[in-house]
């Protein structure tokens, strides 16, 4: 974002109406310029309450701060950064990475956007990314190796990102198989993971995450969500900066560690263990008594007296009633 743009929102966010002309003088812009900023502002989905007396915000808008993020995070997972971009709005955090990959290969590479037009998650469903409100982030990495050493990755960054959120001071945070993470018990965040590269050899993993920290009320959401805005004390700062220094070293040793290190934390976290649950493979449904999961992160489920661990392709989880 530019930093007259900003300063233009900055202004916005003092609680009181502010005139364009007002706006215009501090800045020393035309009230054309003044306009143009403030249109696309709300093009972006910014809420700006406008009538006689000018302009405010419905609502503070806490813009994403590199200096902000690099402050919250750890000094050992802050050297592990090849670098923090920050972008207005993009396509997919993940697309851009992917990108970014294909010219200069390595790791370390994270992006954070303010908005997504094409956000997505798991089997393809699109993921609500609203303006200056959540969390979109998504990290590029290097393994040797090609899939097999990424099995349970997935799960595991699950774990990064609920020991980084009960480290803020929330409680009841929990995972659902394979990669939801759950606040009461409804959908706050997820995680993609797509791979470029040799599927047998060298390999890039874009580890794509997505959690909702404000989301508007109003959000066209197909299921129970929540989000981390009543949490005291917690920004969209300092959530990214928690979250990065939990994920960079797990990033970092997870292809000598595999996921049977992080198993039980995994199992901490699981919010169904015990539970008789519906689990579709495909055309197949399964129902059976979820027990936990495998060291390379299958679901196992208790069926007909015997145990079976079900992982891969499209696969979804639902708790019965």
């Amino acid at each position: 974002m530019s930093e007259t743009r900003r300063r233009v929102l900055k202004a916005l966010s003092r609680g009181e109406f502010v005139t364009g002309a007002a706006i215009g003088r501090s800045l020393d812009i035309s009230r054309t310029a003044v306009w143009k900023h403030l249109n696309q502002l709300e093009e972006w989905g910014v809420p700006i309450v406008k009538n006689r007396q000018g302009y405010r915000l419905h609502e503070d808008v806490e813009l994403l701060s590199k200096p902000g993020i690099l402050a919250a995070m750890a000094p050992h997972s802050r050297r592990m950064l090849k670098e923090l971009l920050i972008v207005d709005r993009v396509d997919s955090t993940n697309t851009l990475v992917r990108n970014r990959l294909a010219e200069t290969a390595g790791s370390g590479f994270v992006c954070l956007a303010e908005q997504q037009t094409q956000g997505r998650g798991r089997l393809g469903r699109s993921w609500v990314s609203p303006f200056g409100r959540n969390i979109y982030l998504s990290v590029g990495w290097e393994y040797e190796g090609g899939a097999a050493v990424l099995e349970g990755l997935s799960l595991a960054v699950g774990v990064a990102i609920c020991d980084a959120i009960k480290g803020l001071g929330v409680v009841d945070v929990a995972l659902k198989w394979p990669n939801d993470i759950l606040l009461e018990g409804r959908k706050t965040g997820g995680v993609l993971l797509e791979m470029t590269g040799d599927p047998v050899g060298r390999c890039q993993v874009i580890v794509g995450i997505g959690i909702n920290f404000a989301m508007p009320p109003d959000a066209e959401i197909d299921q129970p969500w929540a989000d981390l805005s009543g949490a005291a004390g917690m920004t969209r700062n300092l959530l990214t900066g928690a979250v990065l220094s939990e994920l960079m070293p797990l990033l970092r040793d997870f292809q000598s560690r595999g996921f049977r290190h992080y198993r039980e934390a995994w199992e901490r976290f699981n919010a169904h263990r015990g539970q008789r649950v519906r689990l579709t493979v495909g055309r197949e449904v399964v129902e059976g008594i979820l027990c936990g999961v495998s060291d390379n992160g299958a679901v196992v489920l208790q069926t007909e007296g015997r145990q079976r661990a079900y992982s891969g392709g499209e696969i979804s989880l639902r708790g019965l009633e």
